[in-house]
């Protein structure tokens, strides 16, 4: 009796906050009014144009990825919330700015969106696309922009955004400090002979991460590294088999740090592999040539790809492709401290 009682309750306060949102946005400023002047406009990568009457105050995004992006242009006071793993320094490079926005949010309903108020919505197209169309219902402005697969596709995300926000002259110096750091790495990556390139493997939490089509495999060509799985045909969204691994016989293996907070047992997860008989006979294994990438640069889908590229560079060549940590390509004038 007490759970049919709550579940009507549960039903009754939906109800409720369902009449509040269409109250709320019948009655206050945030929709756009007919006659309100359009200062800019925006055409999505699903080839919606949006509308603005001024630059957004109050940014939302729903994935680590934008969230770096927007923050490589405005500050942290304009964002009304951050993914959950922004302030994880082995997640996020940009952890000290993460730590700046109190609200953090991880798979937002659309009544959770709704109650913090957002000038604008940029959603990846890869997670809470369902949610796009409910959210303009509501009287929101959302921005699609595509899950990167690739340093090109990075790039046309962050001149949708920059214009989104009214800032394209930010977003091409976005592109101008990612095109030097590539500049850069493809230099040093030109005096390594064709023969001396190595051989490498990412095994990745995300067992099904890593072969073509993603955005580590992109990065794999500009840091002069052979990308195993890709070699192999292997595409991302298949998953990496034991019998593949050794098939691969990388010559490195990258394995994750990656430890949700500390409530993820990576060290368990490694040992799966560092420790499986049937994978003793591959040379990353025989000499020792494991490696433990920075995550906050190798799984990046901001402007700071770029030092995903040099991170796997690092892993494969050493030093002379080093850099610190919390290295972060931003315009703002806001340190990442």
């Amino acid at each position: 009796m007490n759970s049919l009682i709550m579940k009507k309750k549960n039903i009754w306060l939906a109800a409720l906050l369902c009449f509040f949102c269409i109250f709320a946005f019948g009655c206050g400023s945030t929709v756009q009014k007919s006659d309100e002047k359009v200062l800019y406009s925006v055409v999505d990568s699903k080839g919606t144009t949006v509308d603005f009457s001024a630059k957004p105050q109050r940014i939302l995004t729903l994935s680590m990825a934008t969230d770096q992006i927007v923050l490589g242009m405005v500050t942290t006071d304009k964002l009304v919330a951050v993914n959950a793993l922004l302030d994880d320094p082995t997640t996020s490079n940009i952890a000290p700015l993460g730590r700046k926005v109190e609200r953090k949010i991880t798979n937002p309903s659309a009544e959770e969106i709704f109650s913090l108020r957002p000038d604008v919505v940029i959603v990846p197209d890869w997670g809470a696309i369902d949610q796009v169309d409910i959210l303009r219902e509501m009287g929101l402005k959302v921005v699609v922009v595509e899950g990167a697969k690739s340093i090109t596709e990075v790039k046309d995300s962050i001149q949708i955004i920059a214009t989104a926000l009214g800032e394209p002259e930010k977003g091409n110096e976005l592109l101008s400090l990612m095109d030097q750091e590539l500049a850069d790495v493809e230099k040093k990556v030109a005096l390594i002979p064709q023969d001396e390139r190595k051989r490498m493997l990412l095994i990745s939490v995300m067992t099904s991460y890593g072969g073509i089509g993603s955005s580590f495999d992109d990065a794999c060509k500009y840091a002069g590294v052979i990308n195993g799985a890709a070699a192999e045909g292997l595409h991302t969204g298949q998953p990496l088999t034991k019998e593949m691994i050794v098939k691969i016989n990388p010559d490195i293996l990258l394995l994750p740090a990656y430890n949700n907070h500390g409530s993820f047992d990576v060290k368990a997860f490694n040992d799966g592999y560092l420790l499986d008989p049937s994978l003793q006979t591959i040379k990353a294994i025989q000499q020792k040539a494991i490696m433990y990438p920075r995550e906050d640069y190798i799984y990046n889908n901001s402007q700071d790809i770029v030092f995903a590229v040099r991170e796997i560079a690092r892993c494969a060549y050493g030093e002379v492709f080093a850099f610190p940590d919390n290295v972060h390509l931003s315009v703002s004038g806001e340190k990442n401290e």
